[in-house]
């Protein structure tokens, strides 16, 4: 096959040939903007999974569809650690200052912008900085006080209260949201719950591990009732077929039978493992339609692809004794084991690891399905680290 017309495209974030198995959210979140062109506003929206599963594709997918409908769209994605909390805050005002001229100059409304902008480049001079006193009595412009709960609310006030009369509404698209820092979360679920009592269209659309609910309604109780919440899983057996079969029919290529079971089958149904695994098959097969031995050579080469690039790149942010814990926890060989089995491989108690497990889970290497279990939150990690030497 021609390797230029390669359309499988395995990567973080990138659109794949044919979305396929997503139409429930995609559903969803279509109905959201409808109604909020009638001003009939309703919650926002958190898809959560394990990684590779497709979210960023998908978050990106509806924001792309929100911004065609007329919505001031503004993306971030989230980051752990003190330099990332800066980084991400610093991003979320630039983001603003240029998703507001991008908005202004798309419909023509810059005597209506100009002010926001106005507003939004006060906003990210301050957000970067931290924690900040706020000068009671002296005169501050809106939005640029330092403190971060009131400058939000009254950026984002002033921003609907120009979208509100155009039918229009301002969405916030934030990948990893696990990672965000917890004052800013804080602040977002806030002015969303605001937004909701005050008929603001405002609508947070986050997307991050399975673990995100959990951290939401830690945060602020009320968020579990604030969000349309939305597991994002691995494909169906005809979804994941299709994926693999419509972009290579649009060539004018296909798969046996055989060799697409064999396909699905090894990817699980996961979108990345999917486009590694057609992008093999594409590069290797000397014709179409791909054969059972194609699909099967194209299974090795995409799994060394993955073990050389996917699964390394978690692996090597492990310390030691993470690893040590990562490699007892593959080595139950069950999918969400009791911590206190994972410590008993280790030789170890509960309560002597609960601090790497607490570190790898703020990594966002493992999560905790329910109390007392654990569980990689990349699939097919389990079976990599049991395919090292080490191990």
């Amino acid at each position: 096959m021609d390797l230029e017309l390669n359309p499988f495209k395995p990567g973080s974030g990138l659109r794949p040939p044919a979305l396929e198995g997503r139409d429930k959210q995609i559903e969803a979140f279509d109905l959201l903007v409808a109604r909020s062109k009638r001003r009939n506003y309703d919650r926002g929206m958190v898809l959560s999974g394990l990684r590779g599963v497709g979210k960023t594709t998908l978050l990106n997918t509806l924001a792309e569809h929100a911004d065609r409908e007329g919505w001031l769209t503004i993306g971030i994605e989230a980051r752990p650690n003190a330099a990332g909390t800066a980084a991400v805050r610093a991003k979320l005002g630039q983001e603003l200052t240029v998703g507001l001229r991008r908005y202004s100059r798309k419909h023509k409304i810059q005597k209506l912008i100009d002010p926001l902008i106005e507003l939004a480049r006060g906003f990210s001079l301050e957000i970067g900085l931290g924690p900040a006193t706020v000068n009671v009595g002296t005169s501050q412009p809106a939005a640029s006080s330092g403190d971060i709960d009131l400058d939000i609310e009254e950026l984002v006030e002033a921003i609907t209260a120009a979208l509100k009369p155009r039918g229009s509404a301002f969405g916030l698209f934030i990948d990893e949201m696990q990672d965000l820092d917890a004052d800013l979360l804080s602040a977002l679920l806030t002015v969303q719950h605001r937004a909701s009592q005050r008929e603001w269209p405002f609508f947070l659309i986050g997307a991050g591990l399975p673990n995100l609910p959990a951290i939401l309604a830690e945060n602020r109780s009320y968020a579990e009732r604030q969000f349309l919440y939305s597991t994002v899983g691995p494909l169906d057996r005809g979804a994941a077929a299709d994926a693999l079969r419509i972009p290579v029919r649009h060539h004018g290529g296909d798969f046996t039978d055989e060799a697409l079971e064999v396909l699905v089958t090894a990817s699980g149904g996961y979108p990345y493992f999917l486009q590694e695994y057609g992008k093999a098959i594409w590069n290797l097969a000397p014709e179409a339609p791909f054969q059972t031995e194609d699909a099967e050579l194209a299974v090795e080469v995409g799994r060394r692809h993955l073990d050389e690039g996917f699964f390394p790149s978690r692996w090597n942010r492990a310390t030691e004794r993470e690893r040590r814990y990562l490699t007892a926890l593959a080595a139950t060989g069950e999918d969400a084991p009791r911590s206190g089995k994972v410590a008993e491989l280790m030789g170890v108690t509960v309560s002597g690891v609960s601090d790497v497990r607490e570190t790898a889970i703020k990594k966002g290497l493992i999560w905790a399905p329910e109390h007392g279990r654990i569980a990689f939150t990349v699939p097919g990690m389990a079976d990599f680290i049991r395919r090292q030497p080490a191990a």
